[in-house]
């Protein structure tokens, strides 16, 4: 009788045979390594849940209660008091930005501590927390850009103003803040003497937003041209 000759089924189940000896020789003289390995990956992964179980969510909650007494200062244009004495034994909002570094909260804090050094006009310091803080959804980074553009236009920085303006007008599309910041970048050329420029953004308000409450008024500033 003949040899029989070796098909590709053979060929494959040699394959296999030899792909499961190689990894069983390795397992053998590399268990040790392996163990180790799995056993490092096991104690960070521990690591981290018991980071983010015992100390930043509990963290991220205190930090938020923390806020709410400046908050309500804030709400009420009292600045100042909701910078560093909210009252009741509350952190102002420089407090939690010292006190809870990394959280949503400080983070949120720098927001409030920028838009009240606006108010009280400390232009340099409202800069300063503006632009550390993260905007993020849909409005915050259009009111951040637009704040800035704000204090940069108060300290007479008119070129830095601008250009926030136009990002602030430019990063979404927003029916309420979009023509709002639209006709002060208009508003800020026509200062500067810029009829055309000034007139495109007028137009802009006009053709897109014709219903916003800027759209509403807007030929009136058109006819100056």
């Amino acid at each position: 009788m003949g040899r029989r000759r070796k098909t590709e089924k053979d060929e494959v189940l040699i394959d296999l045979v030899e792909t499961r000896d190689s990894a069983q020789s390795f397992l053998e003289k590399n268990q040790f390594k392996v163990l180790g390995g799995i056993g490092l990956i096991a104690l960070l992964i521990g690591a981290l849940v018991a980071y983010f179980l015992l100390y930043k969510t509990p963290r991220e909650s205190k930090a938020m209660s923390a806020m709410y007494k400046a908050e309500q200062q804030f709400d009420r244009d009292s600045f100042a008091l909701a910078l560093e004495n909210p009252g009741g034994g509350f952190d102002g909002f420089l407090d939690i930005i010292d006190n809870y570094n990394g959280t949503k909260a400080a983070n949120l804090s720098k927001y409030y501590a920028g838009i009240s050094y606006l108010n009280l006009g400390l232009f340099d310091p409202a800069i300063e927390y503006l632009e550390g803080f993260r905007a993020k959804g849909d409005l915050l980074p259009i009111t951040k850009l637009g704040a800035l553009g704000d204090a940069y236009s108060e300290k007479g920085e008119f070129d830095q103003a601008l250009s926030f303006y136009q990002k602030a007008a430019n990063t979404a599309s927003n029916d309420l803040l979009t023509p709002y910041y639209l006709k002060k970048l208009a508003l800020l050329y026509e200062k500067q003497g810029d009829k055309e420029n000034a007139a495109k953004y007028f137009n802009r308000i006009k053709e897109e937003f014709p219903e916003s409450e800027e759209g509403s008024q807007i030929d009136k500033y058109l006819a100056r041209y």
